[in-house]
């Protein structure tokens, strides 16, 4: 049984494949476009996937999709009337609950049966069904689905089931993105900004901030709509919260002060009393000692730090692709149980799901543009030995291997690596490499073995969703943020043999199996996809190094006329969605 999911047309396009209830891949339509946060349907990403898999699209028994179309479109002509739609007249394609079901077929081509489950059965389904537990208690939190925001509920072998949910306009994904989006950030995108900013300031604005939403009996949360502009005709917030912050929102590019970063750490302390409260209700309700998590809230690390320490569950699996291209998984996984009765258990510990390349065949080209280039064909501890040598060094490298990552995080495949214990490694990625903000940290790769070692945090982290305390900071000054914390990504032998040698490799030589590990790509633009991505963006980047595959490029080795166009190119495309507002229609 072949079931395709399907996550597209809002935000965050992606498919996944399932076979015989088994994730076997899955991709975002980003990483093929280059648009960041591509809503189309995901036509690239589901050949690239199909190939991977050796399948056809004759070979799929059907195609799930994330969510209810006819219940999105009742919210969205709630939202919408009066105003619209004369204010919004070119958004009136997109009220259409057929829409989802004609573009998967024409753009597609497919012409089997296609199901849709709701887009928190999908969220939940996507945690739940990746986790590997028998039973589970059930939690999802994101900006909005179809009505619902917050749901509470419990899965095992007969399936799952959503008791409760908090419906829209109350949401705490909406409230975290408003703020964000007072913070002169985008929204949809850089949430994890605000996150990254909390521990600089000091939580003096809760007080204030919990006017905002009021903690109500049992799962249930409500906004204060005296503050909040959600018609997505523009800011997210009104005017009624400057005022009652008093201070005027930050415009996109201005200084950060004091005032951002305690509005940023007070946000992220209401957040997490809200979460704790809830997830210890749903203990309450479920007597689960397990909890499955998903949606885009669960994104925020540190606030899932706080539930795995302080809440009631013994064990907490969190979708790594939280968002809505985990909708893809949740869906597919969720509609093979119901249609075939078999409930498969698996844990998730490599999200590696995407397509892999064949790099030999860059050899020809680079050789014939004049690029000096290695190849450690054969020769893999050579390989790794020299590569750990040049990060010892003080070299920045591209590391493209493999499968691509499926999900937010380069965790190994489509990654930028550097020494973590260089003082200066953090400001010169920064500015130079990833041309983003200077307050932003970066997250550590560690073999899983030895984390304990080096970071005050026990269980297994593979896809960078915890975070911890340094105990070494002084020595790991470039992976530890300013609160002596790091997001942890640990790595099994098991699950990833090359770069847990490349992490073993530099322990050897430094003391310390750790790297600094960052994503693969410019500010603006997705993670890279393919070996042309990968060269162009190491050419771009002015990185030293380019592994690719068994390939080694030095950046002495690249052409003249490779830099003179790089700089010579313009900006990455624009993003296919707005940053100024949730995607709501």
């Amino acid at each position: 049984m072949i079931i395709v999911g399907i996550s597209a047309l809002y935000h965050d396009a992606s498919c996944a494949v399932f076979v015989d209830g088994r994730l076997v891949a899955a991709a975002q339509e980003e990483r093929f476009t280059r648009k960041r946060y591509d809503p189309a349907i995901p036509g690239n990403a589901l050949r690239a996937c199909l190939r991977q898999a050796g399948l056809g699209m004759y070979d799929i028994d059907c195609v799930a999709y994330y969510e209810d179309p006819v219940l999105r479109l009742s919210r969205q002509l709630w939202m919408s009337f009066p105003e619209f739609p004369p204010a919004r007249p070119e958004t009136m394609f997109r009220l259409d609950a057929e829409r989802p079901y004609r573009e998967i077929r024409e753009r597609l081509g497919y012409a089997g049966p296609v199901v849709s489950v709701t887009h928190h059965e999908a969220h939940a389904a996507s945690a739940f069904y990746c986790s590997g537990f028998a039973d589970s208690a059930l939690l999802t939190a994101d900006a909005v689905g179809e009505w619902a925001t917050a749901s509470y509920g419990r899965g095992g072998p007969e399936g799952i089931e959503l008791f409760e949910e908090v419906s829209f306009p109350h949401s705490i994904g909406l409230l975290y993105s408003s703020l964000t989006s007072y913070l002169g950030f985008e929204v949809n995108s850089d949430e994890n900004k605000v996150m990254g900013l909390a521990p600089y300031g000091q939580p003096v604005y809760t007080d204030r901030l919990r006017h905002l939403i009021t903690d109500c009996p049992g799962g249930q949360f409500r906004l204060d709509l005296e503050y909040f502009d959600l018609s997505g005709s523009g800011p997210m917030y009104s005017a009624a919260l400057s005022g009652l912050l008093g201070k005027p929102p930050r415009a996109p590019g201005e200084p950060i002060e004091s005032f951002h970063q305690d509005l940023a750490r007070s946000l992220q302390v209401v957040l997490e009393e809200i979460l704790l409260g809830k997830v210890r209700y749903l203990h309450e309700m479920t007597g689960s000692p397990n909890l499955s998590y998903a949606g885009g809230v669960a994104l925020n690390c540190v606030a899932n730090s706080r539930i795995r320490r302080d809440g009631p569950f013994k064990d907490i699996f969190v979708q790594p692709a939280a968002g809505d291209a985990g909708g893809a998984v949740g869906a597919a996984a969720l509609v093979h149980h119901r249609l075939t009765g078999s409930f498969v258990r698996h844990r998730l510990d490599d999200v590696r799901l995407g397509p892999a390349y064949d790099v030999t065949q860059f050899k020809r080209c680079l050789s014939e543009a004049g690029a000096a280039y290695s190849d450690f064909s054969g020769r893999e501890h050579e390989l790794l030995a020299a590569t750990a040598g040049l990060l010892a060094s003080g070299k920045v490298v591209g590391w493209f291997q493999g499968r691509m990552e499926f999900g937010p995080r380069a965790l190994g495949s489509r990654s930028i690596l550097a020494d973590p214990r260089n003082s200066s490694m953090r400001e010169h990625i920064n500015s130079l490499v990833k041309k983003r903000e200077a307050f932003r940290p970066f997250a550590p790769a560690v073999v899983a073995e030895r984390c304990h070692e080096f970071f005050d945090f026990a269980g297994p982290s593979p896809f960078m969703l915890d975070t911890a305390q340094v105990r070494d900071a002084a020595n790991l000054p470039a992976i530890t943020h300013v609160d002596g914390s790091a997001r942890v990504q640990t790595v099994a032998k098991e699950v990833d043999p090359r770069f847990h040698e490349l992490l073993s490799e530099f322990g050897r030589i430094t003391r310390y199996p750790i790297l600094l590990n960052t994503s693969f790509n410019l500010r603006g633009e997705p993670i890279v996809c393919d070996p042309g991505d990968a060269l162009l963006c190491f050419v771009r980047s002015r990185l030293d190094v380019l592994v690719m595959g068994d390939l080694m490029v030095l950046r002495d080795g690249v052409p003249p006329m490779w830099l003179a166009v790089a700089d010579a190119m313009g900006p990455p495309p624009e993003r296919a969605i707005s940053g100024d507002y949730y995607t709501f229609v």
